[in-house]
Order: structure tokens, then sequence, then C-alpha cells
């Protein structure tokens, strides 16, 4: 042991205080279902965060059970994971989540029920051992082409998003669990998804002021606990770095404008919209000086070596002056303060039941249908469109409206068709319906769809994903997301059962 300053430094150099600060801002994932070694021995020497992902969980007691060993070994530990429900789901990832998402609550648009869904939420992930939801995605679905938001959004109009970010983080947060609003300052009005690229946001500050900042604000005033950063650039703030690594965005803006005073945690700093500019270090220590304080590193392409790299990188900027120990000290405090809000909440248990179950409620009533002709004469031949999903849905979740129509309509055939699939010819004695999702977006799914429509005029169209301008079909169904309880309300309705 040496002193440097008065502070005790390790064998090489480095104040044990100094990185245990860095490690305390950490929120790492990992691969698999139980704690690997090298996360127990990051834990050990205070690892603030781990962050899960649905290659971790399989079941409620799997998840608890992971979830014990990790506090086993750091019982302050922040876990996190994305449950946004709807088609980001993480906790049912391998069932399809039993709720409906974000675009199905606005189009019901009843915040009481938006708040009840929040709250089930939050107590399965209470009852699971999670500290951090990254959820709400509180964007505005100002532009349809828009790759990654879609069925996340609560809707389009500002003030719909935000009385159900309200909503939202009140029903979940009354659960014990802290909600993330995100993708800060918005994501919605983008042409990129920023896990491929940077996106640009084109919007003036009186624009953001008036599209994209309300839901922020409204989950300000509800309490949120956390807000995550969006790899964003928005020139009306700063021109030349991503929102997660600008000071005029998270200091400027959403400290000093918006006066949020919870953590900010960065979106992935492996995205290759920042990696590949700044590398994961580099990103890591400029989103720190830039004034968040948690970060978010998926894990599972860069191996559990990051995790040591990060803390190095954290502690070296310090040394060299580029991240003042004050600012790092700052964030480490927040992350500290999360965490002993909800061990808080843990001690004195739920606050009250659930109440009735509402997803399957929730989804029935964001059913929208134009047409005549339901339920169904007898079972029929189902077309399942499969199209291209953005990467923060599980490509393994099922859905569609096959499987739960089969077991109420029995007879009932299916088919799922790619983009490199031929489409059969579809008997003209059985009713046909055809299910696509995001079908605007996809001029593949379009196309077919056109040339079914062309041979059977009188086929029905469901709808799973972002509703488009067209409404095609003799009868079209619009279940605003493609979950397991909107594949069921969609079902139920073609049945009559």
């Amino acid at each position: 042991m040496i002193v440097r300053g008065g502070r005790t430094s390790g064998p090489n150099g480095v104040s044990p205080e100094l990185a245990g600060l860095a490690d305390t801002v950490l929120q790492p994932g990992f691969v698999g279902v139980e704690v690997p070694d090298w996360l127990r021995r990051r834990l050990a020497e205070g690892l603030g965060g781990v962050a899960l992902y649905s290659r971790n969980l399989v079941d409620s007691e799997q998840i608890r059970a992971l979830t014990d060993a990790l506090r086993a070994e750091n019982p302050d530990v922040v876990i996190a994971t994305d449950e946004e429900a709807g088609d980001v789901t993480r906790l049912e990832a391998l069932t399809g989540s039993s709720r409906p998402g974000n675009l199905a609550l606005g189009a019901v648009d009843d915040p009481g029920l938006t708040e009840r869904v929040a709250r089930e939420i939050g107590l399965d992930m209470a009852a699971a051992g999670i500290t951090l939801n990254y959820a709400p995605v509180v964007d505005v679905n100002s532009d349809l082409d828009n790759p990654v938001v879609g069925t996340r959004a609560f809707g389009a109009d500002p003030w719909l998003v935000a009385r159900h970010a309200r909503a939202w983080v009140t029903g979940l947060q009354s659960a014990g669990v802290a909600a993330c609003a995100k993708h800060f300052p918005g994501h919605g009005a983008t042409a990129v998804d920023s896990h491929d690229d940077l996106p640009t946001v084109a919007y003036s500050a009186e624009e953001l002021a008036a599209t994209t900042l309300p839901p922020y604000r409204a989950a300000i005033e509800a309490g949120v606990r956390a807000v995550m950063t969006g790899h964003l650039l928005v020139p009306a703030y700063d021109p030349d770095h991503p929102a997660t690594m600008s000071g005029r965005v998270l200091t400027g803006l959403l400290r000093e404008e918006l006066g949020f005073d919870g953590l900010i945690v960065t979106d992935g700093v492996e995205m290759p919209s920042v990696a590949e500019r700044y590398g994961v270090t580099g990103a890591a220590v400029r989103a720190l000086a830039a004034g968040a304080d948690a970060i978010c590193v998926g894990g599972e392409r860069k191996g559990p070596g990051v995790v040591g790299f990060m803390r190095n990188a954290i502690v070296g900027a310090v040394a060299d002056g580029i991240l003042p120990e004050e600012r790092l000290a700052e964030a480490a405090s927040r992350v500290r303060r999360l965490a002993a809000w909800s061990a808080e909440r843990r001690a004195a248990g739920e606050t009250g039941p659930a109440g009735e179950p509402a997803g399957l409620d929730a989804a029935r009533r964001a059913l929208r249908v134009r047409g005549d002709g339901l339920p169904l004469p007898a079972a029929p031949q189902v077309i399942e469109f499969v199209s291209e999903t953005n990467i923060a849905v599980d490509r393994a979740t099922p859905w569609g409206v096959a499987a739960p129509l089969a077991a109420l309509l029995p007879g009932t055939t299916a088919l799922r068709l790619g983009s490199g699939d031929p489409v059969p010819q579809p008997s003209d004695g059985r009713p046909l319906v055809i299910v696509v999702r995001d079908a605007h977006r996809h001029a593949w799914v379009s196309d077919r769809l056109d040339a079914l429509l062309s041979r059977r005029p009188d086929a029905i169209v469901v709808e799973m994903g972002l509703p488009g301008p067209a409404t095609p079909g003799a009868v079209h169904i619009t279940t605003h997301g493609a979950t397991t309880a909107s594949g069921r309300a969609a079902a139920e309705l073609l049945s009559g059962r």
C-alpha cells in the first residue's frame, strides 16, 4: 500500500475509494441464467448494478433465485431490466406478454387502466427482486416510419403520451420498483434506429418543447426515479455530441431546465451509434462527464472483460482530469440513493393487492374493427406474415392470432411466411384471416397482402403492429400490438367466444 494526497492506494496506485466510485456507476449485462464467477467477484468488490435481459430469465422461480444470488454478493446492487410489457418483454419473453403494450393503452386512453397495468408489472418485478425497470417508453411517435419506437409508444399526441407516462410511472412505482422514462430527449421523430447508427432529431428547441418534452415533464412531476438517455444527435441543443454525451442536453436541459434530480442512466453504450464513434469506454467516460450517473452495457457482445476496462477507463479519466472526481462521486451517490429507495420499499413489503388482472381487459378494449362479418362462420385458414422487428423485440417471443384462434375454433389451419416464401393459393371454401405486423413499413408484406386480397377480397386482415394509413380487407382488425394478450383478444373477436 502507498498513500497519495492523504488517500490510501492499492498496489496499482489506484485508491480503493476511487475504484469503488467507478464500480458503483456500472450496470453491465451478462450471459447465462446463473451468476457467473466473474460477476460474483465484481459484485463483492462493489459493482453497483446489473442489467438483466431475456437471455438471463426463464420463469419466476429462476428469476427470483438469480436476483437473490446477486444480492448475496452485494445487498445494495441495483438490478435492472427493460420490462416494457407489450412487444418488449423480458419477464415473459418465452410466452409473450400477458399485457398489451403502450400503443394499446394509448388507444384505450384510460389513464386509470394504464396505472393498473403498470402496477401489475411492478408487483411482478418486485416479487422477482428487480430494482429498476428501464421503462416506460415515453417517446412521441411522430414518424410512422420510425424503425425503433412503433408500438412501444403510447401514441403520436404529446399530451396523450404525457398523461399515460404519468399514469405508468405512478402505477409501477406504487409497487416499489423504480421507473425509468426513455429515450431522452425523444426518439420518436427519427428515421434511424440508434441500435444501428446515430439518428438526428431535426426539431428546433421550440418544437422539442412542444412535442418531445411534455411526457418527460409529466414523468418528472409524477416522481420518476430515473431517465434513460437516447443516443440521438439533437442539434438544437448540441450539434456535435449525442445526447448521451452532451452536457447541454443532460445537465442544461434535463437537470436545469426540466428540474430532474433522479438517476440518469445511459442506453447501452455498446450500441454502434456511440461505440463505433467513441469506443465503449470512451462513451462511458463522456457520458459521465456530461451528467449521466449510471452506465448500461449489454455485456453480450463485449464479454466480461469490458467491465474491468470500463472501470479502469473511468479511474484513468479522473486521474487525467477529463472526468472531475466530484462528478463521479455525485453519480455514485445517485445510484446509492436509488438503491436505498428500493431497499426501503422491499422492507415495507407490498403496498396492497393488484386487484383483478387488467391485461386481457386492456387488450380487448384496444381492439379497433372496420367492416362487418364477425364472428367467423367456420374455422378459417390463417396466413401470418413474419416481418422484421427492431432489435429491442426478442425474436423468440411468440406472437400471432393462429394459435389462440385454433384453441377457440378447432380446425383452424395456419401458415407462417417470410419474405422469401411463396404465397399459396388460398381455398375459396373457407374464411381467410391474414395477420400482419407493421404492413405499411414492409413493401414485401404490402405486396403479398395486395395479391391475396385481389384473389380473396372477402379476407379479414389483422394488423398487430403500428397501424398504417390504410385498412385493407373486408374486415380490418387493429390490435395495437403483437402480445399474447392482444392475440387472444383478436381470436375471441374472430371466433365470437
